[in-house]
């Protein structure tokens, strides 16, 4: 039987959340890059520059993917076991690796991208071994380093994308509501968050209905789970007077998007009322100052003497707030576009950011507990405009 490294299988209609426009400008900015480079192809590794140039998001299991782009070309390298996925979308070519001989998948990389060439890669994707396999099989003139001019491009959204953030947020509010409505004593975290993740699910389906359904979910804490961000699901039963964080994350063709609250199950103790307040007051100041001309390092400084001021800047854990646009939980970071002290991107019109001050208490003190408000907010020509609809704070929150 001849067994061949790579071949083509494309069936079925080709569906893609944007226009093929949409994709050839994207892939126009690049080659723009790679000129300035010096770059003759590109092998692109990540989930989210694979997703942000082709729209096909992969699912890894352990197999490499790629995209590789040259002057002309702009192909998906994928693994059988996908079949015709890939190319329904993708958008450019799609080829297919086996696995009937090791290595197939870099053999074909090769055959697009050529080899003596000056190459572009991920270096804060690529493994130090699979860094080696590409040296190996592309033997590259020169290797460059295209992450951070990806991440560059991928700040900037185009009305395009915007769009479809702005109908991630509303989901996101979809899912927050579903949350409120289930929340009563005695239910587990798991219960309600689940009621929120179903409600966002179907809600994705009503708006997206040719899209792939996949990776939306909800963190749902309460009491001493609250004092991180990112703190998973657990079974811990709701009891009054819980401080209850609500986490909501749409996520619809790979783009991410998520609403965060603060609430209080029955009352809300003085001290704890104390913290809740000073945290959306920061919020608020927060989103004021998302204004094109403004830095990230800028904003940051102006919420930590606001914190200072009250002697609450000990209890923040984290950054203010990040990019949105191609991101999950497992892939992508535009760590140019973060609020933090040492990112000095000025903030311009195309910009989707985030506002979310976090504060956390210790166990044993007054008012113990993880505080957090999101909005997601698109910086326009003369300031921004939050997309979050969700309300905040303690008029609406205490359930």
């Amino acid at each position: 039987m001849d067994r061949p490294v790579n071949y083509r299988f494309h069936q079925g209609d080709r569906v893609l959340p944007f226009a093929a426009a949409e994709y050839d400008a994207r892939l126009a900015g690049l080659r723009t890059a790679m000129t300035e480079a010096g770059i003759a192809a590109c092998v692109l590794t990540s989930m989210q520059n694979v997703a942000y140039y082709s729209g096909f998001l992969y699912c890894a299991f352990g197999r490499p993917y790629a995209l590789v782009v040259t002057e002309s070309d702009s192909v998906t390298v994928s693994a059988g076991i996908d079949a015709a996925q890939p190319w329904r979308r993708c958008h450019g070519d799609n080829i297919t690796y086996t696995d009937w001989e090791r290595d197939n998948f870099w053999r074909t990389v090769s055959e697009i991208a050529g080899t003596g060439r000056a190459i572009g890669y991920e270096a804060d994707h690529l493994t130090v071994a699979r860094r080696a396999e590409l040296d190996h099989h592309l033997r590259p003139a020169t290797a460059v380093d295209i992450a951070p001019a990806t991440m560059t491009q991928r700040m900037r959204k185009s009305p395009a994308e915007i769009d479809l953030i702005r109908a991630g947020a509303a989901v996101a509010d979809v899912g927050g509501e579903a949350i409120r409505q289930a929340i009563r004593e005695g239910l587990r975290e798991i219960d309600v968050a689940m009621a929120g993740r179903d409600a966002m699910e179907l809600e994705i389906a009503a708006r997206f209905p040719d899209a792939e359904y996949r990776d939306t979910w909800v963190w749902f804490q309460s009491g001493i789970n609250t004092d991180g961000a990112h703190n998973p699901v657990t079974s811990r039963v709701l009891r009054r007077g819980d401080i209850l964080s609500l986490n909501t994350f749409p996520m619809i063709h790979g783009y991410y998007t998520a609403l965060e609250r603060t609430l209080f199950l029955g009352e809300v103790d003085p001290a704890s009322l104390k913290i809740w307040e000073a945290n959306v007051a920061a919020h608020e100041l927060g989103m004021s100052l998302l204004k094109p001309g403004t830095s990230c390092a800028e904003v940051t400084a102006a919420l930590n003497a606001f914190f200072e001021e009250r002697d609450l800047l000990r209890y923040r854990t984290f950054g203010y707030g990040h990019s949105f646009g191609v991101l999950g939980h497992y892939y992508g970071r535009e760590a140019g576009l973060e609020l933090r002290e040492d990112v000095q991107t000025v903030l311009e019109p195309g910009h989707v950011i985030s506002m979310e001050p976090m504060l956390t208490i210790p166990e044993g003190r007054p008012g113990a507990g993880g505080y957090r408000e999101h909005d997601i907010l698109v910086i326009t020509g003369d300031g921004s405009e939050s997309i979050t609809g969700f309300p905040y704070g303690p008029e609406a929150n205490v359930v």
